[in-house]
């Protein structure tokens, strides 16, 4: 072989559907068309990643409901429970907006195959979590954690369940198997005593916490504040 040769083929509107491939696939088509649209609960109000300074009514959401989903399932395992979640503002891909919930919905707000996962980490390693949510000052997604910073960021509170951190002690925290492996620079998941993978993807615990509630009414609170 001396030469190779290759053009781009563009897909776009102008190319010509084949009638049979077409037939084949829509049933499959409708009835995946029929699952995503159907309805799941009732969002009150449009909630964005946009709508607060260090925490957001949908962010906020998103850490709780990885928290209530999977922490009975970490809990049947391994007897222990999840103590705090961390997710990331980037990962939050689209508003929920007002109206009817469904599972277009959750693969809007979660397009990626994301797995959750909970990771062994000592108090020193939580610390390095609280000293990146301090430095990068951007809203992302916590649950059972609460962060106070004062004017100048620094840190003035910090509490898993209402206790101060104990470097000494093991805290399982639920995060991302793209967070778990560097992902936005979270490098400090690798020192870490034990990891769970639980076979449990972001994005179906979204549809399961869907599925549990009539009325979704999510708010921003003080989990992750600053003092003026």
């Amino acid at each position: 072989m001396t030469k190779i040769e290759g053009k781009q083929i563009q897909i776009t509107d102008s190319l010509t559907p084949n009638a049979e491939i077409e037939t084949f696939i829509k049933p499959f088509r409708d009835n995946i068309q029929k699952d995503l649209d159907s309805v799941l609960a009732y969002s009150v109000s449009t909630y964005s990643k946009t709508d607060g300074h260090l925490n957001t009514a949908v962010g906020n959401f998103m850490a709780d409901a990885v928290y209530s989903e999977a922490n009975p399932i970490f809990k049947k395992r391994t007897g222990k429970n999840i103590d705090m979640v961390l997710l990331n503002h980037g990962g939050i891909r689209s508003v929920l907006a007002k109206g009817n919930v469904t599972k277009r919905s959750a693969f809007k707000l979660m397009p990626f195959e994301n797995s959750i996962v909970v990771v062994a980490l000592k108090g020193t390693q939580v610390d390095s979590i609280i000293s990146y949510l301090k430095s990068k000052k951007r809203a992302h997604p916590i649950s059972k954690l609460k962060l106070v910073l004062d004017k100048d960021f620094n840190v003035f509170e910090a509490k898993i369940n209402g206790e101060n951190i104990d470097k000494n002690k093991t805290y399982y925290v639920a995060t991302n198997d793209y967070l778990y492996n560097g992902g936005d620079n979270m490098s400090f998941f690798k020192t870490n005593d034990s990891l769970y993978n639980l076979n449990y993807k972001l994005r179906n615990a979204l549809i399961d916490k869907f599925t549990k509630l009539d009325t979704i009414n999510p708010v921003i609170d003080d989990r992750f504040i600053q003092l003026k």
